[in-house]
């Protein structure tokens, strides 16, 4: 089973909610232009050392100058082995030297990367022990470039009250984990050198609490703090609403419920569009954007509409210029959207191989400047692209 989907697990009944609203569910899917294609060009992963194995990739990050793949590799007997590469100037790529120190540590495979001032920070995972529990650990890039595995305690993010830990978020004030505890969403505060993080849970306001259950699925910094996204299931019903956090530290939070409606809504991922947060998510039978204004949080644009048997789900959002770009499953298949107005609207952007859904299979973006980048991996092999992303 793959990690990824175990470390959401808990999610997935909560998300498969969605589907109680039908594929005619919720608000009316806002027209989209026809696809556009952009001119894909490929890039080559050179093959990591430690023997034969198919390298998988699960997330990508860029700053200062620096460009990050993250992932692992996989043998012929199912074995993992975490794995990542970077670049200087997003087209030559080699491989990151890793450092693991324990056991799991060493069959992690990277699930999610944030850098900040050109370093990276990690967090992977490997399912393991007596319950079959994800085993996560953090990595932090060293001087002499390698990622090397930080030592915690189990119950930093496993032990009795654990549920899930989501995404990893980096900037000015350091690094911030958001996820899930027993007692609702949490999160864990880096030090600078993301050599060790604290777990925050049963905060007010971000923990569950009378008012309803809460889970937290991303975050971002923001220039008063940090920000995270996720929902709120008000007591007495089974569908979310949309909630976001504000925080200065990301220890203490303060709440804000979206105002939801019949369906089930939740926002997923976030980023910065010019400073202005947008977030993406569930929005009935379709997926949503959500933009906070002087006035508070607004609906956006939706895109899309739910399909298959598959859980839908926003897996990547990222941001460059005026530009916002979201790369969604939407139970039946892998898609890239592009919204050049904060997520009024939205345009779908045809992807070079056509990704259907399913366990291990993934698609991720970076952008900077007028490029993207888009990593995919279809279950039997990783590649990675970019294209010149001012014209689509």
């Amino acid at each position: 089973m793959s990690v990824r989907r175990v470390i959401a697990g808990f999610g997935l009944f909560a998300l498969a909610l969605a589907g109680c609203d039908g594929p005619g569910g919720g608000a009316p899917t806002t027209a989209a232009a026809p696809a556009s294609r952009p001119a894909w060009q490929p890039l080559t992963l050179p093959a990591p050392p430690g023997g034969a194995g198919r390298p998988v990739v699960r997330d990508a990050a860029a700053c200062a100058g620096r460009w990050f793949v993250v992932g692992g590799v996989v043998d012929a007997e199912g074995g993992t082995r975490p794995a990542a590469w970077t670049s200087v100037d997003g087209t030559t790529w080699t491989v990151l030297p890793v450092r693991p120190e324990s056991f799991y540590g060493r069959q992690n495979v990277f699930l999610s990367v944030a850098c900040r001032d050109g370093k990276a920070g990690l967090v992977g995972a490997k399912v393991g022990g007596a319950h079959g529990y994800p085993r996560v650990s953090t990595w932090r890039q060293v001087a002499d470039g390698a990622l090397v595995e930080v030592q915690a305690s189990f119950e930093t993010y496993g032990g009795p009250t654990a549920v899930n830990v989501s995404r990893l978020a980096a900037g000015p004030q350091g690094w911030l984990i958001v996820g899930n505890r027993s007692a609702g969403a949490a999160s864990w505060v880096g030090s600078p050198d993301a050599a060790e993080f604290a777990l925050v849970e049963g905060a007010p306001e971000l923990a569950s609490d009378a008012a309803g259950v809460t889970w937290a699925f991303d975050s971002v910094a923001t220039s008063s703090g940090w920000l995270a996204v996720g929902g709120l299931l008000p007591a007495g019903r089974i569908d979310r609403d949309p909630a976001v956090w504000s925080s200065p530290d990301g220890r203490s939070w303060r709440r804000t419920v979206l105002p939801g409606g019949p369906e089930y809504e939740e926002l997923q991922r976030v980023a910065l569009v010019g400073g202005v947060p947008v977030a993406v998510g569930l929005r009935g039978g379709t997926f949503g954007a959500w933009r906070q204004e002087a006035a508070g949080w607004v609906a956006a644009g939706t895109f899309g509409r739910r399909a298959g048997a598959g859980v839908p789900a926003v897996a990547s959002l990222v941001s460059s210029g005026d530009r916002l770009f979201a790369a969604v499953v939407d139970g039946a298949r892998h898609s890239v959207w592009v919204s050049a107005d904060r997520g009024g609207s939205w345009r779908e952007a045809a992807m070079p191989i056509d990704v259907p859904a399913g366990v291990d299979r993934d698609v991720t973006l970076v952008a900077v400047g007028g490029r993207w980048w888009l990593a995919v991996d279809d279950g039997a092999r990783a590649g990675l692209w970019w294209a010149d992303g001012a014209g689509v």
